[in-house]
C-alpha cells in the first residue's frame, strides 16, 4: 500500500485487514514513518518511507498517493511484474495518461477489470454521478445537447488529510458551502470523458458541496430527457439487477444508509412543471469506500479472480 496515512489510504489498509485471501506487505508514510496504525480487529501497521517499500514483494499494489505524485510509482510497481490500482488522478479517463488502464468503474467496465495487470480507480464524485447516469445513457435517454445538472455534497474527508484553514472544526461544523464553482472541480474532466465513452451529446454542470460531516456524497442529478420515461424505476433495477453494490430503491437515499458500506443507493423522481421531461437522480455513497477504498478492493478481487464481494462491507 502507497501512500496510507491519508484517509483513503487508511481506510483501505483496514478493509485489507479483514480480507479473507489478502495480506499487507508494507504500508508507506513518508512522514509518519517509523509511526504504527491501530487497525480495528488486526495487528498494528507501521509506516514505512515509500523508497523502502518492497515492491517486489507484492503481487497487488494499490497507490493512493497524492495527484501528480502516484504515476512515477506505478511505473515503479508495473516493472515488478505486479499489479496495481491507482486511486489517484494520474491515469484516469479525461486526465491524459488512462492508455492502457482501465477505467475501474467496475459495474461499468467489468469485463475490462478482471485479469487487469494496473486499473485506475475512479474519483469518489464521478462513481456517484456516473452510476446515476449510466442506465440513462446507455439506453440513450438524455435529450441529445442537454445539459445534465449535478448538485453534489460530500463529507470533509474528502478534502483529504491535509491541515487547512478552511477545514478546522470551527469553519466546517453547522456550516454549509459550496466550492469548486463554475464547473471548475478536477473531477469534472473524467465525468465527460466517461459520459461521452458512454455515447452521450451532454453538457455537464456540477457543482460539490462541502457537508459538516466525516464521510459520504449525496448528488442530486436533473436530467433532460427525449421523452417521458414512465418506468425508470424499472430501468434501473434491470440495469443493476444482480449488481452486489448497488441498491435501486424507493425512499430517497440518505447518508447514514450508506456509511461504511461499498454500496451505492440510488432513488429517482420525475420532476413535474417544466416544459421538458426531466428525470430526477438521488445517488448516494461513501465517499472513502465504494468512492475509494472500497471501489479499489472491488477491483482488485476482479484482478486476481478473487469473488468481487470479499472483504467488502455491504
Amino acid at each position: 500500500m502507497l501512500g496510507a496515512s491519508g484517509y483513503a489510504g487508511r481506510e483501505l489498509c483496514a478493509l485489507i485487514a479483514q480480507h479473507p485471501r489478502l495480506r499487507l506487505a508494507f504500508a508507506t508514510a513518508n512522514a509518519q514513518r517509523g509511526e504504527r496504525l491501530d487497525v480495528p480487529g488486526a495487528e498494528p501497521i507501521t509506516f514505512v518511507a515509500t523508497e523502502d517499500a518492497a515492491l517486489a514483494s507484492a503481487d497487488l499494489v494499490f497507490s493512493s498517493l497524492p495527484h501528480g505524485a502516484s504515476a512515477e510509482w506505478v511505473a515503479r510497481v508495473r516493472a515488478t511484474g505486479a499489479r496495481v490500482v491507482d486511486l489517484s488522478t494520474d491515469h484516469r479517463i479525461g486526465n491524459g495518461s488512462s492508455d492502457g488502464f482501465p477505467y475501474g468503474l467496475t459495474e461499468w467496465q467489468r469485463t475490462a477489470v478482471q485479469g487487469a495487470q494496473q486499473v485506475a480507480n475512479p474519483g469518489c464524485y464521478p462513481t456517484a454521478t456516473l452510476l446515476g447516469l449510466l442506465p440513462l445513457l446507455e439506453a440513450d435517454l438524455v435529450a441529445p445537447g442537454a445539459t445534465v445538472q449535478i448538485s453534489a455534497a460530500s463529507g470533509v474527508t474528502g478534502a483529504g488529510l491535509t491541515a487547512r484553514l478552511d477545514l478546522l472544526f470551527g469553519e466546517i461544523t453547522e456550516n454549509f458551502r459550496a466550492y469548486g464553482v463554475g464547473n471548475a472541480h478536477r473531477h469534472l474532466a473524467e465525468m465527460r470523458e466517461a459520459a461521452r465513452l458512454m455515447g452521450a451529446d451532454v453538457d455537464l454542470l456540477f457543482t460539490p458541496h462541502l457537508l459538516p460531516a466525516a464521510r459520504g456524497i449525496l448528488a442530486t442529478i436533473t436530467v433532460p430527457l427525449r421523452a417521458p420515461l414512465n418506468d425508470a424505476q424499472t430501468l434501473f433495477a434491470k440495469r443493476y439487477a444482480g449488481e452486489p453494490f448497488v441498491e435501486v430503491v424507493d425512499a430517497l437515499p440518505e447518508l447514514r444508509q450508506v456509511q461504511h458500506r461499498n454500496v451505492a443507493r440510488i432513488a429517482l423522481r420525475p420532476v413535474a412543471g417544466v416544459r421538458t421531461p426531466t428525470l430526477q437522480v438521488f445517488s448516494a455513497i461513501d465517499n472513502l469506500v465504494k468512492g475509494a477504498a472500497g471501489q479499489a478492493l472491488q477491483n482488485a478481487n476482479l484482478m486476481l479472480g478473487l469473488d468481487e464481494t470479499a472483504g467488502l462491507p455491504r
